[in-house]
């Protein structure tokens, strides 16, 4: 070996060429070798979907950069279509394989970076080698798919896993003329992300755009000659000129379990905080690793081109002598999914249950910005905190509105410990055509602070759905007005119509004794509606949260409520 520093990085998709940028910049000297397999570097996995769909029209747009650019621009060395096969950390050395030519070859390093990513799951199935049936991880893949679309004019397309991938996979090939219906093993869409009320959001849209999830369904089989023909699920039998799996990733750990690399709870290769694994002169990073949950502080995958940059910077300084650390993830995730944008961070509730937490929630819808300024769309926000401390735990927000801007206000917040009294202050930007005097966020915040003072006292629609269906005794008032009723209303027996600016006059007719719900069209007036019977003394009232914007279930009526009296209803203030 020569005196200078012999960086080695496997694995050439995020982390890979970004630790060698950064590697490059800290050390001038270094000498820095990229191994990957395929034949780019930096290709842009995560817009695939758009590829599929056509809003992306050219294969090339989704490589970044081509291994000469790595070259002539940053002096590295680069081995495309090559495959590293072993690691002998005794002798500082990786073994390759030309995929093109089948030559062996030796690589020696005094770094080596392991950014092996992670491959599809894929389970063995019987029929699951028919053709027509895809993973989803490779420009190879969506080719093949666009490829079959273009010329066999298919029509009907199955995709196993309502995951980030499956929603928008189920968008672009809705895009494409097909009929699509989502299989999901769990009870809901994006099981490992949503709580059940802003998954069933989710859901009400789906069906609304024509794809048809059928959850509770894990696959069994797949049934056809040459071609799959059908997918067997344990209830059902599905025509299936196409199939994507989309059931998630897993960390490819080959190359490091053979070398005696440690492994984590979860399956990924473990590191510490500088990503450093227990060799002193190995570290990894990307989708392959495990990362630490930075609010439940436990072990989970991150497989995000975000967490790979994050993690191929921290690495690029060290490997050059630094002494950079990686605080964590915080589970944040965002995914279009036709007209809905839906995102979380940190723990939903069910997490934080399981973590250990006693947490207390809350949903609320809103709206884009100043309900008055044209053209707003509606978001629906669901807080969680740790009852005790106010501490908060994690968010979701949902809708046609913006929410990327709250989940990434959410995220800084939990970066930094935030409460909820926090957030209620946060000094956040103002102006009609960007925000209302006050943000969605702080609004939940405040009915979490409510909930925490006594003066609110609520159920979930899911809580009441529960209830009617098992034919409860209660009082459930709708305090909207009557046109609002006609147009629509929740026809259930304990339903009943009394509007807000009546409910002073009409006390007496209302049983003191009866459990009451309150329910309005945002929960705004609802929450008014409780606190006038709190202070008429009525002892067991409760409102629905989010009322009929969050309520995913069927409505009679003759028409919905649209989008700008939803606007107008939200600017009432209790």
């Amino acid at each position: 070996m020569s005196g200078r520093n012999n960086i080695v990085i496997i694995g050439g998709t995020a982390c890979g060429p970004k630790a060698a940028a950064r590697a490059r910049r800290c050390d001038p000297h270094a000498r820095i070798t990229i191994v990957e397999q395929s034949s780019n570097l930096s290709t842009a996995t995560c817009g695939l979907p758009y590829y599929v769909s056509g809003l992306i029209e050219n294969e090339g747009d989704l490589v970044a950069r081509a291994p000469g650019y790595y070259q002539e621009v940053m002096d590295l060395q680069v081995h495309p279509c090559t495959r590293a096969v072993a690691i002998n950390r005794a002798d500082h050395a990786v073994s390759l394989l030309d995929l093109i030519s089948g030559s062996a070859s030796t690589l020696e390093y005094d770094k080596l970076v392991v950014a092996t990513g992670s491959k599809p799951a894929m389970p063995d199935l019987p029929g699951s080698s028919l053709q027509g049936i895809f993973t989803f991880t490779r420009i190879k893949d969506a080719n093949g798919i666009r490829e079959m679309i273009r010329e066999r004019q298919i029509r009907k397309a199955v995709i196993v896993g309502a995951g980030l991938i499956g929603l928008e996979m189920a968008e672009a090939l809705a895009a494409r003329g097909l009929e699509v219906t989502i299989l999901e093993a769990l009870d809901r869409a994006l099981p490992k992300l949503l709580d059940p009320e802003i998954a069933a959001y989710l859901e009400k849209h789906l069906r609304d755009k024509g794809v048809r999830l059928l959850a509770g369904q894990p696959v069994m089989a797949f049934e056809g000659n040459q071609w799959v023909h059908e997918v067997v699920s344990r209830d059902a039998r599905l025509e299936a000129d196409l199939v994507v799996m989309a059931l998630g990733a897993k960390p490819n750990v080959g190359l490091a379990r053979e070398c005696g690399l440690a492994l984590g709870s979860t399956g990924g290769v473990a590191v510490n905080e500088h990503l450093l694994t227990n060799d002193l002169d190995i570290y990894a990073g990307g989708d392959c690793v495990e990362n630490v949950n930075r609010v439940s502080g436990k072990a989970v995958l991150a497989p995000l081109g975000s967490t790979a940059n994050k993690h191929g910077r921290v690495i690029g300084t060290n490997v050059t002598g630094g002494s950079e650390t990686f605080p964590g993830v915080l589970g944040t995730a965002i995914a279009k999914v036709f007209d809905c944008n839906v995102g979380r961070v940190g723990l939903s509730e069910s997490e934080a249950r399981h973590a250990g937490f006693e947490v207390v929630a809350c949903l609320v819808p809103g709206y884009e910005y100043a309900t008055y300024y044209p053209n707003g769309q509606e978001i629906l926000v669901k807080l969680v905190a740790e009852k005790a401390t106010n501490r908060l735990l994690g968010g979701q927000v949902i809708g046609p509105g913006e929410t990327a801007k709250r989940i990434d206000v959410l995220a800084t917040a939990l970066s930094f410990g935030a409460t909820v009294d926090d957030l209620a202050g946060l000094d956040l930007a103002y102006a009609p055509p960007y925000n209302s005097a006050l943000d969605p966020l702080h609004n939940a915040a405040n009915l979490i602070r409510n909930k925490r003072d006594g003066y609110a006292k609520t159920l979930t629609p899911m809580d009441v759905k529960d209830r009617v269906d098992r034919g409860d005794d209660f009082v459930w008032l709708d305090v909207r007005s009557p046109g609002e009723w006609d147009n629509a209303h929740i026809d259930v027996p304990q339903g009943r119509l009394m509007p807000l600016r009546e409910l002073r006059t009409k006390l007496d007719s209302i049983p003191r004794d009866a459990e009451i719900l309150v329910s309005c069209q945002t929960s705004v007036r609802a929450y008014q509606a409780q606190r006038i019977l709190d202070g008429a003394g009525f002892r067991n009232v409760r409102f629905m949260e989010a009322s009929l914007v969050g309520w995913p279930y069927a409505m009679s009526g003759t028409r919905p409520v649209s989008s700008d009296e939803v606007a107008r209803l939200m600017a009432i203030a209790p």
